[in-house]
This record gives C-alpha cells, structure tokens and sequence, in this order.
C-alpha cells in the first residue's frame, strides 16, 4: 500500500483499473516508465469483475446445463428429474474465475513494479491529481495523465424501473434463485447474451426492443439465424416495442409496451434493464480543467493518438465512447502510452473485430456487404455453412455460417462475418488476413488442421474462387 501521508511524483499517472488502464500501466513500466495506476474499486474494471469475464463463466455454466438437457442426442442417457440448477454454486464458480483473474493482474503489476493506488480520484489541475481512499488522502504530480474510467448501465426513464425485481446487468450476475420468467429490455449484446443464458438455464424469456431489429450491426442474415435458435430455446423478441411503464402485481412485475400504436404487455418475476451503457467520469472534474467532450457531449473527445485536447492528458476506453469493447480499450492504452514515450502511433479503427455470446456465437470484423457498396467497392462474397464442417457436426453445433468479404479488384480480404460455434475464437484468423491485406488465395493455399472448425474458413476462401470442396 502507498504510504498516504506522502505526496507523490510520476511519469504517468492512469486513473481507472480495467483492460484500458491496466494493460496501458504495464506497457508503460515495460517501457521503463515510473508509473501508477489509481483504481476506486476493483483492479480489472467492469469487464473482469461484471462484464466479459462473469458472463462467460455464467455463458458456461448455462450451456453445461442445456447440454445434459440433450445428452439424449448424443446417446447419453440422463435422469432429467435428477438435473437441476443451483445458482448459488453457480454464482461462487463465476466469482473464483474472477477472483483468480483479479489476483493475476494484480501480480502482473507488482512484479512490473507499478505503484497501485486504491481511491477516488479527482482532477485539480492538468498535472495534480487528489486521490481519496478510506485511509487518507492523497496528492499526485504526474507529468503525463491517462482517463481510463470507463463506463456504466445506461439508464432510460421508464416509470417504475426502481421497483424491487428490476434489474441490472450487475445485478443479474448475482441472482441465486432463477426466475421463473425474466423481461429483458433491450435487445442488443448485453441483452442477447442474458437471453440465452437464462434461457439454456430453463428461464421463460422475454426481449423488449425499441428498434426493428436485435443486435443491431449484425445484419439481417445474422439476425435470421440468432431468430431461429432464440425459437428453439423459446425466447420471445419483441422489436419495433417501446416500454412504457412497469408496474407490480402480486409476485410478478407487468412490463407495459406499445408495439404498432397498440398496448400490450408481458409479465415475468425479474425485468433485467440491459439499454446499453455510456461514459463513467463522474467527480473526476474534467470540466474544472477544461477536457473537453465529444460532438455528442457522452465522451472525452481524442484523437488518434489518444490525446484530449489538454496536450498531456490522454482518454482511453469507454470513456471516450469510440467503441465500446475491452480488446480496444487495451490497444488504445497502448496507444497511449507509445506516444507518451516518444513513439508516434495512431489508432486504427478499421479492422476491429467484435464478439456476441450468444448460442451460437457471433462475430464480425471489417466491412459487410451494404458498408462494402456504400464505399463503392466491388466484392465477392464467399459462404461455408457450419452443417457441412465435420467437427461442427459431431460436436451437435451445425447451426451458422461463415462468410467472407473479398475486394475484386485486389482479392484482398476486406470482411468477414461468423454465426456458429466458435466463432468468437475463429474471427481472429480473419482479423489477421485483413489487416495484413492477405488474399483470398492466401488463406485457401494455407493447410488448415482438420478436422477443426478452423476449416470453415478455409472453405469459405475456397468459395470466393469458386472452388469449394465441402459445400455445393
């Protein structure tokens, strides 16, 4: 622990402990900067501790469950009287995955000698940062700044969303009694991804949204097939629905919507808010110093470089409401911290790739087909459904595709997109032939190990030279 009776000095001083702030603290002392690092709550931020990590344990658990529920397919006889769920063992596995990733990125700072410091910080100047903690207070000089405070759940003003039962992301990771039905509002990734956990844990489902469509960016072909098996679990989606007020009656909470000028409504035991979440740097005092926000007024306005427009204070993550995923948040700490140093590097933000949790998985890198015709590019599309790959099928998992963007011209890889799964594994491959502008052909004359679901995207290259193996 710092000794709080003393005033320090530091290179760089990183307000916020997530994959922005953490990954940016340890590149920075592998630079051989003295750095430190301010958190307020957990070391790992809301990804490792209510975010990405929890809700894959839970993504687990869910799909162990469903699995012995259809064992039966497999040739494995099971009591289904005997299998039941206990949530509360449920919720201790997600929190030793958790504790066990936390004590590990606390080692990883130590043993780079990063100074830790637990408190809330607060802006006095463009140099001065005031910590308090529960022990005393604290003063920082840094040279340099790095805002990596993230996000938090959204909130909409929806009459009755402050009544016992309704929920947040947060709050859905530690229920230890299932529902018998859940209302979700909201149908993009967050909400998506709970639907499907609480529905392979046998929860009556329920998605709310107020646009036309779930998911939002991933397209209609993606949508379709996410639509399909959200049936086969018996999720209920509701697009093109606004919520207009919950209400309660006896042991069950009333979700009133208008979907087509008309009322309706849905009843569950919990309504579990999932309407996105937007920039955290409240009491911080970026406005004392004069950082300054996006055209939107949601985050801290940056540049390629990471930079505000305070010359030696920097903004990572989702903070600055770019795109709002971990992987990116740890790049642009690295970003950060390279042009701190003296090494002039910008952020790339075309070749992002993105990952949905659902059953099946979904991901997405580069430009689809309507963004490839917008820029008034000229493209081939090649396609390998899952059903024909031979580990997919042998493992139960034959729903998805795989489907892969080539530029004519060039032949070069500018998109691709995979439901199915492993997908969220798989879309790194894909990631690495864009941004290394690798051709179709590249990827077809490369032997890909079988039988493994890897092959899809090999036959999906194949496809783009009209020479698939596997599929017809």
């Amino acid at each position: 622990m710092v000794d709080t009776k003393e005033k320090l000095e530091k290179e760089i001083t990183i307000i916020g402990g997530g994959p922005g702030g953490y990954v940016a603290a340890i590149k920075a002392a592998q630079m051989g900067a003295d750095v430190a690092l301010i958190e307020k709550e957990h070391i790992g931020g809301v990804c490792l501790n209510r975010g990405c990590i929890p809700t894959k344990a839970m993504v687990r658990s869910a799909k162990v469950y469903d699995n012995i529920n259809n064992a039966k397919e497999f040739g494995i006889e099971v009591d289904k009287e005997a299998v039941s769920v206990n949530m509360k063992k449920v919720v201790k596995r997600k929190d030793r995955v958790v504790r066990r990733l936390v004590k590990g990125v606390e080692h990883l700072l130590k043993s780079h000698d990063v100074e830790v410091i637990e408190g809330e910080a607060k802006l006095s100047d463009k140099n001065t940062i005031f910590v308090n903690s529960e022990d005393n207070d604290l003063e920082v000089k840094s040279e340099n700044i790095i805002i990596a405070t993230g996000s938090k759940a959204s909130k909409i003003p929806i009459k009755g969303s402050d009544l016992p039962g309704v929920i947040n992301s947060n709050q859905a990771l530690e229920l230890d009694e299932l529902p018998e039905k859940m209302v979700i509002v909201g149908g993009g990734y967050i909400g998506m991804e709970f639907a499907f956990i609480y529905a392979n844990f046998g929860v009556e489902v329920t998605v709310v949204e107020f646009l036309d469509e779930i998911l939002g960016n991933c397209g209609p072909d993606m949508c379709k097939e996410i639509y399909r098996s959200a049936r086969k679990k018996s999720i209920n989606i509701l697009t093109d629905s606004k919520v207009e007020k919950i209400r309660e009656a006896k042991d069950e909470l009333i979700v009133e919507y208008t979907k087509d000028e008309e009322k309706n409504e849905v009843k569950g035991n919990k309504v579990l808010m999932a309407v996105g979440r937007e920039p955290y740097f409240e009491g911080l005092g970026i406005n004392k110093i004069g950082i300054e926000l996006d055209e939107n007024e949601r985050g801290i306005k940056v540049n390629k470089k990471m930079e505000t427009n305070i010359s030696n204070i920097y903004a990572i993550g989702d903070v600055t409401d770019e795109i709002q995923l971990a992987h990116v948040a740890s790049h642009q700490g690295m970003i950060a911290v390279k042009n701190i140093l003296g090494k002039e590097v910008e952020m790339d933000y075309d070749v992002v790739p993105s990952a949905i949790f659902t059953s099946p998985e979904i991901a997405n890198v580069g430009l689809d087909s309507e963004q490839a015709r917008e820029k008034g590019i000229e493209f081939k599309t090649g396609y390998f459904p899952f059903r024909a790959n031979g580990k997919a099928l042998a493992q139960g998992e034959r729903q998805g595709f795989i489907k892969l963007i080539q530029e004519k011209n060039s032949g070069k890889i500018i998109g691709g997109k995979i439901i199915g799964t492993h997908a969220s594994d798989l879309i790194s491959e894909v990631t690495l032939a864009i941004k290394n502008e690798l051709t179709a052909e590249d990827i077809a004359e490369t032997i890909h190990t079988h039988p493994t679901t890897a092959e899809v995207i090999h036959e999906a290259a194949l496809d783009l030279a009209e020479e698939s193996i596997h599929y017809a």
